[in-house]
């Protein structure tokens, strides 16, 4: 079952629609989006917990929602 707005918002925190409408599109669950956010929040303790790399799903919300990088 795809996110609901309230769902992503409950974790994710006041986001933009394009952002939320993003999130809803790739399909993802909860878990996924929890998972994303561990990610991003830790990816080398996730790594040294000897965690798989993340899956399609969990990418796809990591590349929307990672900060852009600045020149």
């Amino acid at each position: 079952m795809s996110l609901t707005r309230d769902e992503i918002v409950s974790l994710l925190g006041p986001v933009d629609d394009t952002t939320i409408a993003e999130v809803a599109e790739t399909g993802a669950t909860l878990q996924d989006l929890r998972e994303a956010l561990a990610w991003l929040n830790s990816d080398e303790a996730l790594m040294g917990e000897g965690r798989p790399l993340p899956g399609t799903q969990v990418a796809s919300l990591i590349d929307i929602l990672a900060p852009e990088d600045e020149e």
